[in-house]
C-alpha cells in the first residue's frame, strides 16, 4: 500500500483515581478488551507515560498514564475525533475522570 493521508490521534489516560488506588494493569487490560480494541480493531499502540502539570494550588502533580496512539488512514480529524470520543467517554465514566487529553494531527502513513 502506498503512502496516503491519515490522522494521527493520541489519547492520554491518567491512571490516578480520586479516593482509591490508581487504575491497575488488570483494569487497563479489561478496558482495552472491552472498549478500545472493539473501537479500533485494525490496530493501535499503547505506551506508558509519566505526566505532570501545575495544579490549581500551584504545586506540581504527577500521574502515571497510558497513551493510546492511533494512525487512521484516510480519516480527517473530525472523523478521528468522533471515533475516539466514545472511548474517552467510557474511560471518564468507568474511572471517574474529569478529562482525557486528546491530540489530533494530520499525517502521511504507509504500510
Amino acid at each position: 500500500m502506498g503512502a496516503g493521508s491519515a490522522t494521527i490521534a493520541e489519547a492520554y489516560f491518567g491512571r490516578n483515581v480520586k479516593g482509591r488506588a490508581p487504575v491497575t494493569d488488570a483494569e487497563w487490560a479489561r478496558f482495552m478488551t472491552e472498549v478500545v480494541t472493539p473501537a479500533f480493531p485494525d490496530g493501535l499502540t499503547v505506551l506508558d507515560g509519566a505526566g505532570q502539570w501545575l495544579n490549581a494550588g500551584g504545586r506540581v502533580s504527577r500521574e502515571g498514564s497510558k497513551i493510546l496512539l492511533l494512525v487512521l488512514p484516510g480519516q480527517d480529524q473530525a472523523a478521528a475525533s468522533a471515533r475516539l470520543a466514545p472511548v474517552t467517554a467510557a474511560w471518564k465514566a468507568r474511572f471517574a475522570q474529569e478529562s482525557v487529553l486528546t491530540v489530533f494531527r494530520a499525517g502521511c502513513a504507509a504500510f
